[in-house]
């Protein structure tokens, strides 16, 4: 059911009345009666109220804001760029510390700006909520926090948004509802795709892995897949819509579908997708090596619509170091997966993930990784410097490494990973490619920007007439990180 439609099929629900118990139903009741408060609120101050969601993190991340800002909009609030505004939210993320500086950062900038404007409303969700110690803190510094929610119960943002805003009992407090965990999944919600024509899709949601330096098994919580005909269903929707690339995404989803009634694997549902009328590419992301089969390998390499693109996380060219890790292969079994991949699909580009001074790592470790390096020749990488992360197991490890060491360690790696990285990208040059056109240039608007399959950046002569659109371009020169083209 579209928007619109379930917005009409609640218009004859008495407000009065207790709201629906099903989901989305419930959602949308909450909406309908924060659209005649919005009507209101446009009456006496002669304007629509504003709203400005910020994002941290990852495409997962972006995703949910997707959903927040549709049902920001379907309420009547109009997007604005900058944060002074009468809403606005951090979708927050957890993986690094400095990501939670960052939004202490800005909540401290709020905070002077809410003084001035008192009505303005601060909103929290995401995976830093999830941490009880960040929730602790933010209720003794940051009193101009007026809702916080988490990863599981975003679908409930509409209903949370009515207790602040409808003269409940609650609404002068500080409205917190975070859940340590779910297996709900609500299809049907509003969403506001960043691009009308590429669009990410959820495939799965949390992650069963506990790699010793993540905090995500215990932010997002464990791996529940969405159904194969609802992510079909809304894949179809979108491109009768006008979109030509989807991303699939997931924590892992090479491990989606095991806990379904009637399990599927991925490569199965690639294969389903591929067959929607009209798609023209499908990305997906993030591959988690242990579980990559033999069967995906053969549909990426057979398809005709999976991009050349694998973003396949290393982490740490160590066997042993892998092994603390808990990421359940070796330097060995992961280079022979490279080998299989590159065998069925040559024209493949590999990106990753690679993690420097994690505890316990000696030179020889970081030899190692070096080696992997130099063996796959990425087409580009992911250098992270080891955040130490409260509630992980790495945390609490010994031997955490000098920080002066991991500097030299990182400077080194992404020396060497971007002239791998630059030698790659060039060999393209002089051919033909496909490119789907994404924005118009942001240092030279004469050009436009986009991307090929795989996923390399392309700028060529164009006007916004060609976004969106999917065109043959000649690269004439590479930049080491991208072309310029031609049509």
């Amino acid at each position: 059911m579209t928007d619109n439609a379930m917005l009409s099929a609640i218009e004859t629900v008495d407000l009065c009345s207790p709201p629906p118990e099903q989901e989305p139903d419930r959602q949308y009741y909450f909406m309908r009666k924060l659209q005649d408060w919005m009507a209101e609120q446009r009456a006496k101050k002669g304007r629509a109220l504003t709203c400005h969601v910020k994002t941290f993190g990852c495409q997962m991340n972006s995703r949910d804001s997707e959903k927040i800002l549709g049902i920001l909009q379907t309420i009547g609030y109009e997007e604005c760029d900058t944060e002074e505004a009468d809403l606005v939210l951090y979708n927050t993320c957890t993986v690094r510390e400095n990501a939670n500086l960052k939004v202490y950062g800005r909540l401290g900038q709020l905070k002077r700006y809410k003084k001035t404007h008192p009505e303005m409303l601060t909103l929290l969700c995401g995976c830093m909520m999830q941490e009880p110690e960040v929730i602790e803190k933010i209720k003794k510094s940051y009193r101009n926090v007026d809702i916080i929610f988490g990863t599981h119960n975003i679908f409930k943002f509409a209903e949370l948004l009515a207790m602040k805003l409808l003269d409940h009992p609650e609404s002068r407090k500080m409205i917190i509802d975070i859940w340590e965990n779910t297996t709900e999944i609500v299809e049907e919600l509003p969403n506001a795709r960043k691009y009308p024509f590429k669009g990410g899709v959820n495939i799965m949601f949390g992650c069963n892995n506990f790699c010793s330096y993540c905090i995500v098994p215990y932010v997002r919580g464990r791996e529940r897949s969405r159904e194969p005909e609802d992510i079909i269903e809304e894949i179809r929707n979108m491109v009768a819509d006008g979109v030509v690339e989807i991303m699939l995404l997931g924590q892992n989803v090479n491990s989606y579908g095991k806990n379904l009634e009637h399990p599927i694997s991925f490569a199965e549902l690639l294969q389903r997708i591929e067959a929607i009328e009209g798609l023209q590419r499908i990305r997906f992301m993030t591959s988690h090596p242990k579980d990559l089969s033999d069967e995906l390998i053969e549909v990426m390499g057979q398809s005709s619509k999976i991009c050349r693109h694998l973003h396949l996380p290393l982490q740490s060219g160590s066997s042993r170091l892998l092994k603390i890790m808990n990421r359940h292969y070796t330097k060995e079994q992961y280079l022979d997966l490279v080998r299989r991949i590159r065998e069925k699909n040559p024209e493949i580009a590999l990106t990753t993930d690679i993690i420097v001074g994690f505890p316990g790592e000696t030179e020889e470790d970081f030899a190692e990784t070096m080696d992997v390096v130099e063996q796959v020749g990425y087409d580009s990488a992911f250098t992270f410097i080891y955040s130490r992360r409260t509630g992980t197991p790495a945390a609490s490890m010994e031997d955490q490494i000098p920080e002066e060491i991991v500097k030299e360690r990182f400077d080194r790696l992404l020396e060497r990973v971007q002239e791998l990285a630059a030698e790659r990208t060039g060999k393209y040059l002089g051919q033909t490619v496909d490119v789907l056109v994404e924005e118009i240039n942001g240092q030279d608007p004469s050009l436009v920007t986009g991307r090929t399959s795989q996923n390399y950046l392309v700028h060529f002569p164009g006007d916004a007439g060609l976004i969106g659109s999917i065109l043959p371009v000649k690269l004439k020169e590479s930049k080491g990180f991208y072309y310029i083209g031609e049509r």
